[in-house]
């Protein structure tokens, strides 16, 4: 008699098993080890933060868009066709990536699968804000653990889009502590304010959390309502924020005010540009 294979019950009936096995959360004998365990908890749990965003834009249209940016392997994108888009008629999910060996590792993956409603396109941000390959308007965009300054671009990408929502998951924050850095002497006789980032490890955590304040902002000056949130316990990640962005067209009145002096006080007017973008329509 031919032995029935058990599942892990963390995996959930309509899932493909040959894509789990794909992406290395399931072992070639269908188990699952500490390190996929530990994977797949935290692609499960930033599904229940998009599903609700996809049934609420699927109730007005059938035809929901969502692009995925700095996709790498494309993790993200595969579990949520696999645990949604599959089962209905019609939407697509677009994988952008400039790797060119690991875009198309992904269309062989899902051509393999079946999974037909998948793009994968290898582009860059400007490029894909401009590319007849996408849409002129995305409902959806997300940048799971999109380093350093790949978020910014996914926001960027998501405001010239008219995206409804963005699921931000930001990782490696290097650039405002790098500036924070350079102009450390500056500081000190500009602002007592330099004391928060006088040691080296103040410089990197505080500009961590700078850079997604200044992003949160940024949001809220173009029209969208925040939520800040974690991902996941610290147990399992140190990068650890999700930032859900829900556009309203209601801009926060002193956003791009507040935006602009804390970038001035701070001694950080060099990345006025990267955090200053001109009106997006509402």
């Amino acid at each position: 008699m031919k032995k029935v294979q058990t599942l892990p019950p963390e995996i959930r009936p309509e899932q493909s098993i040959e894509l789990l096995k794909e992406l290395h959360i399931l072992t070639r004998d269908g188990k699952l080890n500490q390190d996929s365990r530990r994977k797949l908890k935290q692609v499960y749990h930033l599904y229940n933060f998009i599903e609700p965003l996809l049934k609420e834009v699927h109730e007005e249209k059938a035809d929901v868009t969502l692009a995925d940016h700095g996709a790498g392997k494309s993790y993200l994108g595969f579990i949520l066709y696999d645990l949604f888009f599959k089962a209905q008629s019609a939407g697509r999910i677009f994988g952008i990536e400039t790797r060119p060996e690991l875009v198309e590792k992904s269309r062989e993956l899902a051509h393999r699968l079946g999974f037909a409603r998948m793009d994968f396109l290898n582009l860059s941000v400007e490029q894909s804000i401009d590319s007849p390959e996408l849409p002129e308007q995305i409902d959806i965009v997300t940048a799971l653990h999109a380093c350093d300054t790949a978020t910014d671009d996914a926001i960027r990408f998501a405001l010239h889009k008219q995206a409804r929502f963005m699921v931000l998951v930001p990782c490696c924050q290097a650039e405002v502590a790098a500036m924070l850095r350079k102009n450390k002497n500056d500081s000190f006789g500009k602002t007592p304010l330099s004391e928060i980032w006088r040691h080296p490890i103040h410089t990197r955590e505080f500009g961590s959390q700078l850079t997604n304040a200044l992003r949160c902002l940024m949001l809220e000056a173009n029209g969208y309502q925040v939520t800040v949130t974690e991902l996941v316990g610290w147990e399992h990640s140190m990068k650890n924020e999700l930032i859900i962005a829900r556009r309203t067209g209601q801009k926060r009145k002193n956003a791009a005010e507040r935006l602009e002096a804390i970038l001035h006080e701070l001694n950080l007017d060099a990345l006025r540009d990267r955090f200053i973008l001109s009106p997006t329509p509402t």
